[in-house]
């Protein structure tokens, strides 16, 4: 069944009781949590839900999202929720001393209002937002690549541990990445438009790592737009994973390299915002006060849908949705949370 937000497989049923659902969800969270934090050695920390607008960390996402903004009276200024901790994340490796080689992870929620809902998106996301203290020496596609196939690990081992618990549960990620650049893929599919070049790789390469996204292509345009000030649009990807259920490539996370001095210059030269200069993250960031660090956020609901081979983001969350997709889910029998 196809609406205009919503897909529907011929035949869909969850494999699970509801009750089991939640089992899994949790197995879910508690095992791939510490495959994560073993395999890139970092350490759990607490983390904002909002921060204050004038200082610059929240991320601006594509640049036209707007973030939940309220008024707090008692401390004097606005608070914003945030949409990722992208730039957060980097000044807490400086304010909590992280040491080379070490880093953190956080849960984090936000709401972006503007998102476009349906089987995957939500206006409410939940992921593991992690950054991790590097080397200059080690800002190159060598240690990317190593750090992709370490997470896809974590993966592929919390899927494992997830069939063991629940057998009716048949979805085996593939560990093999397979690495491309916008360019590359542009280059092999230039009839295509973006979506449709991700979804034919993951035809073809069931786990890919798509790099260099934000960069301005051959053609003119780009692949997609991500922000001048938290990923070297040089050294950053995400990965995707083929969903049998839904037949399509599912992004599961979105990470990179973090820009230092130079990058950031280029970059906000490049994408028009020379305004943010003069932020405080910004001028920490061009006076090179902030570690070199490498960072991203893994979808929480996301990975939860493909290894329970759910359809319908709705049935790993609870958020709110338009009466068409109450409506079509429950007459197919999907349970909304």
């Amino acid at each position: 069944m196809n609406m205009s937000k919503l897909t529907i497989p011929a035949g869909y049923k969850m494999p699970l009781t509801n009750n089991e659902l939640q089992r899994a969800i949790e197995l879910i969270h508690a095992d791939f949590q510490h495959n994560l934090t073993v395999r890139l050695n970092l350490h759990r920390v607490s983390a904002p839900l909002f921060v204050d607008g004038a200082t610059g960390l929240n991320d601006d996402l594509n640049g036209v999202e707007r973030p939940v903004t309220f008024d707090i009276p008692d401390v004097g200024t606005d608070g914003q929720v945030v949409h990722s901790l992208a730039k957060w994340k980097r000044l807490a490796l400086k304010r909590y001393e992280f040491k080379l080689g070490t880093g953190l992870y956080t849960d984090m929620n936000a709401i972006r209002r503007d998102e476009v809902v349906d089987n995957l998106h939500s206006i409410y996301v939940d992921q593991w937002d992690w950054e991790k203290h590097i080397d200059p020496q080690n800002r190159n596609v060598l240690y990317l690549k190593d750090t992709v196939r370490e997470i896809v690990g974590c993966i592929c081992d919390t899927a494992t541990a997830l069939r063991n618990a629940f057998p009716v549960l048949t979805f085996r990620p593939d560990r093999d990445v397979y690495f491309i650049t916008t360019q590359e893929l542009e280059d092999r599919f230039p009839n295509l438009t973006p979506n449709e070049r991700e979804l034919e790789i993951c035809r073809l390469h069931h786990t890919v790592f798509l790099m260099q996204i934000g960069k301005t292509l051959k053609s003119g345009s780009k692949h997609d737009g991500r922000a001048p000030d938290y990923d070297d649009w040089d050294l950053n990807g995400d990965i995707l994973m083929w969903n049998p259920v839904l037949g399509r490539n599912f992004e599961v996370s979105s990470m990179g390299i973090r820009v230092d001095a130079a990058a950031l210059d280029r970059q906000l030269e490049e994408s028009g915002c020379n305004q943010r200069r003069n932020l405080p993250f910004h001028q920490m960031l061009l006076h090179g006060e902030l570690p070199q660090s490498i960072g991203g956020g893994i979808g929480q609901s996301r990975l939860c849908m493909l290894l329970l081979g759910t359809c319908h983001i709705g049935e790993v969350q609870v958020s709110l949705w338009d009466q068409e997709t109450l409506r079509a889910c429950e007459k197919a029998g999907i349970t909304l949370l």
